[in-house]
């Protein structure tokens, strides 16, 4: 199995480090990573099912959860990258994990969850037929 399949819609961007994401301890504050998440999962949907795509056809994602472990602080001078792709996509929700390191090292992990809505009624729908059958290409 080739590392394309293992990480469907796999993306990696650099994820710059702001003087005012820093905190008073001198490190990346935690709601950064938020912003970082949200960053990825942008970049991952634009190169799949891009956002003029999604207003026509009526619909949005929204997030159910976000999950982030801390493993090392990252600081101003560092140069951190951040990787997301695609871990399951069932019939109503999706679910993206990602890293975000520095030099190889993995600082943060995170996972999130969320659902497609229809942008008239805000009621979940299914997942839309084109990313489904992207995702499906990658295991056949």
């Amino acid at each position: 199995m080739n590392i394309v399949s293992q990480r469907p819609f796999e993306v990696e961007i650099p994820l710059p480090v702001r003087t005012y994401d820093i905190d008073f301890a001198g490190i990346v504050n935690n709601i950064v990573y938020v912003r970082w998440l949200e960053d990825l999962r942008l970049e991952m949907l634009a190169r799949h099912f891009p956002l003029n795509e999604q207003v026509e056809n009526n619909i949005a994602p929204v997030l159910l959860q976000t999950k982030i472990d801390y493993k090392q602080s990252i600081k101003l001078s560092d140069t951190p990258m951040g990787k997301m792709w695609m871990k399951s996509l069932e019939p109503l929700r999706w679910t993206v994990n990602a890293t975000i390191g520095v030099n190889e090292q993995v600082a943060a992990i995170g996972e999130q969850v969320g659902i497609f809505v229809n942008l008239q009624t805000n009621k979940p729908i299914r997942i839309p037929k084109v990313l489904k059958q992207k995702y499906s290409k990658v295991f056949s």
